[in-house]
């Protein structure tokens, strides 16, 4: 790829960012336009706000490059990013607008009535949020480095400071605009190439319609592994190998492998002959499968038919609970608009979602090496140069890097500002107040828009550098992990708190704890990479099939043990929630 273009691409992308971004100071006034856009944000406004920001790293990288690791097996990966919303929409959406709330955690307050249970959802809202924010960092520093050449740390950097500058200058007001124009973007980004990829492949005379099958190398690939794996050959090949395979060292040169499992170091590169078959990573002991669909196949790896359901579960129930998404049903002037808003969304995200694996099945084809190297989230980068090539290669590439930027982009700027809304309101303005009080006696106009911009620079500072310390971690894995805590915490919260008179702040709180903090810890363990593998760490590297279910059963059980702990205002919370805005 040309990084002339590119680095153009690139940089158009950040300087209409901070463009748009900017337009905040002349009209965000209030601290309500920061937070939530002083309520007048319309549908198809909204919408095109949500999906640009939900529409993730995950699902502009990680949803081909899933589909190049595994076929068309993965394809039920986006269908649950997209029904999280018809959830969303039937549970959630009207009665969340109509809390009058700016975060989940004043949501959390207003029903419960507990500043406590309000502390709790504010940390499960940062926790979540820099989860989240952390594959968007490093998605960032990926596509600038394939790019550029330039280190993974200076994409993430530049994503930590666009997005800070847009935020910090007119909140809610000003990322909405910008995050309904990247939506517009990303779609076109992936679009247009799509358009001259197929017609690329239709050409050549390459297969057809056999994306199903194990992808073969068009030409003699020089592949370096970048993890330790065992690679399941269908028959015998003769590779030439650089390292060390099957505890055997070799110099460069040509090794005969017999069919079957063979152990690769990491940094080993194999160098495979034209019209080789990709090999597919061995399947562990006692398997009796490698596809997604057979039951306890003995990790992902292990056990694929639980990870699959795991995954399924967190994206479908997890979508309610994340702080970028809920924050954005505050900005509609009434519930009604926010069910609205959902519909489209359904309709801008599911017609989105078409374009990724159109990539992916590409990829199989002519990127086959990526599922080797580690670097299966590039195969949508890498893809126009392999197809196209010359100049109309280089300018559908750097389309491509531009698009893949405007995803990072919008969705740390939602999720910044989701964390910055709870840090400001739950953890900076009391000891800005005290001390602006303390010299003057009375707070200056305009201390609550600094405190803000005070806590928007925390809300991105932490996550940029734990990204320095955290690496190789697959982009949409990353993010589902995210989704898994979501679902484990607010999904229980929200709809108990929305379609439940009984919930009580004990039991509200210590659902949070149980399921939530369940889940939060099962991803920790599995990032350290505690335990090494069997069910042990399949249980803990896909926890919503258990976290949810003790999230929810924890809050009603504890619940009804302090019934007489339920919110002396719980029925008219609850006639707010439901009734439309006129009928109240």
């Amino acid at each position: 790829m040309n990084q002339a273009h590119a680095v153009a691409a690139v940089t158009a992308v950040v300087l209409g960012t901070l463009l748009i971004g900017g337009l905040g100071l002349r009209i965000s006034r209030t601290t309500s336009d920061f937070y939530v856009a002083s309520r007048t944000v319309g549908p198809r406004l909204n919408a095109a706000a949500i999906s640009g920001e939900y529409l993730s790293a995950a699902s502009f990288l990680g949803i081909a490059g899933l589909v190049l690791l595994q076929g068309p097996e993965m394809l039920w990966y986006p269908v649950g990013y997209t029904a999280g919303y018809l959830v969303l929409l039937v549970l959630v959406a009207a009665p969340l607008r109509r809390s009058g709330a700016y975060t989940l955690a004043d949501f959390a307050e207003a029903r419960l009535e507990s500043a406590a249970v309000r502390r709790l959802a504010g940390l499960f809202v940062v926790g979540i949020g820099w989860l989240y924010l952390l594959p968007q960092l490093q998605g960032a520093g990926l596509t600038l480095h394939i790019l550029t050449g330039a280190p993974d740390w200076v994409g993430a950097l530049v994503v930590g400071v666009v997005v800070t500058g847009a935020v910090a200058a007119g909140g809610m007001r000003s990322i909405t605009f910008v995050q309904a124009f990247q939506y517009w973007l990303k779609l076109t980004a992936l679009l247009v190439p799509a358009f001259f990829l197929l017609a690329a492949w239709a050409g050549d005379g390459a297969p057809r319609a056999r994306f199903a099958e194990p992808p073969h190398f068009r030409e003699q690939s020089a592949v370096r592994v970048a993890d330790t794996v065992r690679l399941d050959l269908a028959a015998p090949l003769t590779v030439t190998v650089t390292g060390r395979v099957d505890g055997r060292d070799h110099r460069g040169r040509p090794v005969a492998l017999a069919a079957g499992p063979h152990r690769v170091e990491a940094g080993t590169v194999l160098d495979f002959p034209e019209g080789a078959r990709v090999p597919e990573r061995a399947a562990p002991s006692g398997a009796t499968g490698t596809q997604w669909s057979q039951p306890l196949s003995g990790s992902r790896e292990e056990h694929p038919l639980y990870a699959t359901y795991g995954l399924i579960l967190a994206t479908f129930l997890g979508t309610m609970g994340l702080p970028h998404v809920a924050v954005r049903f505050y900005t509609s002037p009434h519930g009604t608009a926010a069910r609205r808003t959902t519909l489209v969304v359904l309709g801008l995200i599911g017609t989105f979602y078409l374009l990724p694996p159109v990539y992916g099945a590409l990829g199989r084809i002519y990127a086959p090496e990526l599922a080797l190297s580690g670097s299966a989230d590039a195969a949508l980068l890498v893809l126009p140069e392999r197809m196209v090539g010359g100049v109309a290669g280089d300018l559908l590439g750097a389309l491509l890097a531009g698009g893949a930027f405007a995803a990072f982009l919008s969705t740390a700027s939602g999720l910044t500002m989701a964390v910055a809304g709870v840090l400001t309101k739950d953890a900076l303005p009391r000891r800005l107040r005290l001390r602006r009080r303390s010299a003057a006696g009375v707070r200056p106009a305009g201390s609550g828009v600094r405190a803000f911009r005070l806590g928007t620079v925390v809300a991105m500072a932490v996550p940029l550098l734990v990204s320095r310390f955290v690496v190789n971690v697959p982009v949409a894995d990353a993010v589902g992990l995210a989704f898994a805590v979501s679902a484990s915490s607010f999904c229980p919260l929200l709809v108990l708190g929305i379609w439940w008179r009984g919930l009580t702040a004990p039991g509200a709180a210590s659902g949070l704890l149980v399921g939530g903090g369940a889940a939060l810890t099962a991803v920790l363990a599995t990032r350290a990479g505690v335990p090494g593998g069997g069910w042990a760490h399949t249980l803990l590297a896909w926890p919503a099939v258990w976290s949810v279910p003790l999230g929810f059963l924890t809050m009603v059980a504890v619940s009804v043990a302090t019934r007489d702990r339920v919110p002396a205002g719980a029925a008219a919370t609850l006639t707010r929630l439901h009734l439309p805005e006129g009928l109240r």
